[in-house]
């Protein structure tokens, strides 16, 4: 990591094994799963909920990662601070990054909780409902931010996930404060409505104090300002001064600019399978655009590109080659 800027982005966030099975809208009834939601799990319901899906897909998960991935597959030079255990999914997680060129210094926990999984159930209408054990994902703290990967990232993205773990949103302040000291930009996504409704106050301070770019879908957006719809979500958005994608689904998304006004993206048509990771796509294509230096126009048409490719199968890493679909 010696030459001044050897990554383009630098992800932060919850290291999950991701297990992705199909399921009825009456099996999510008979759990009392909020559909589309996600929620934190222990141990016992992880393994119950496990045993009663089956198997499943299990790939290398995590929001952050996820658009690690997909920004790599992109050809952006990409790095990734999470925590795993030193066990089996532990391992095969850090193989998979590092198959994709993914620099990936964060040292395993040794004695303590396992891997963390999610399980993601996916109804026919391809809506997914996580249940996230966070296992080895809590132990991530200050001490795992890596000074040097920060400091040679253009742009550190961080996991709005990751202010559920106690030890993280220090983590993410000290992320910030390296990154900003060495002249480089700070992203962060807002993950999930149900996580924002959690903990408003920190994430409202941090875009204000910590963030450059943020990223969030219409549900997120509405629940940080109160907002009654996307319009009143994007005004708010706009008095922070910040520069937003916000994501709308099948509407596309708006990219509100400090200097350009609000820009309409629309998004890719595509035959909705599972809408797990269209988010993270969706900033990934955005980040290794905005890599590049493309205009705002671009970078939104590069994470729509993205998205649609993620929701055509089950998982939310990318199968098609994402650097021909953009026309890179």
């Amino acid at each position: 990591m010696a030459d001044r800027q050897a990554l383009d982005i630098l992800g932060i966030g919850n290291a999950i094994v991701d297990v992705v099975a199909s399921a009825t809208d009456a099996t999510l009834a008979g759990w009392g799963m909020a559909k589309g939601s996600m929620a934190l799990v222990d141990t016992d319901r992880a393994q119950a909920i496990h045993a009663a899906v089956g198997e499943g897909v299990q790939t290398g998960g995590g929001s952050a990662a996820n658009t690690c991935a997909a920004a790599a597959a992109l050809g952006a030079k990409v790095g990734y601070l999470g925590k795993v255990a030193d066990d089996a999914p532990g391992q095969a997680f850090a193989e998979d990054l590092k198959k994709l060129g993914i620099h990936f210094p964060t040292k395993p926990l040794k004695g303590g909780s396992p891997t963390a999984r999610c399980l993601i159930l996916v109804t026919p209408d391809g809506q997914r409902t996580m249940n996230t054990y966070l296992g080895a994902c809590v132990a991530f703290g200050e001490e795992d931010v890596d000074q040097a990967a920060v400091e040679s990232a253009a742009v550190t993205y961080l996991e709005g996930y990751l202010f559920d773990p106690p030890a993280a949103q220090a983590a993410f302040r000290r992320a910030a404060g390296i990154a900003h000291g060495a002249g480089r930009q700070v992203a962060i996504t807002l993950s999930d409505s149900f996580c924002v409704g959690r903990h408003k106050a920190a994430f409202l301070d941090f875009i204000a104090r910590d963030a450059d770019i943020v990223f969030a879908n219409e549900d997120e957006a509405r629940a940080l300002f109160d907002a009654v719809d996307a319009d009143a979500a994007t005004q708010a958005f706009a008095a922070t001064g910040k520069l937003v994608a916000l994501t709308r689904s099948e509407k596309g998304s708006r990219i509100i600019s400090p200097k350009q006004g609000v820009i309409e993206v629309p998004a890719v048509p595509t035959t909705l399978i599972d809408s797990t990771g269209a988010g993270d796509a969706y900033a990934a294509g955005f980040l290794a655009a905005h890599a590049r230096g493309l205009p705002l126009a671009e970078c939104g048409r590069w994470g729509s590109v993205a998205a649609s490719e993620v929701i055509s199968h089950f998982g939310a890493r990318p199968q098609a080659d994402l650097r021909r679909l953009v026309g890179a």
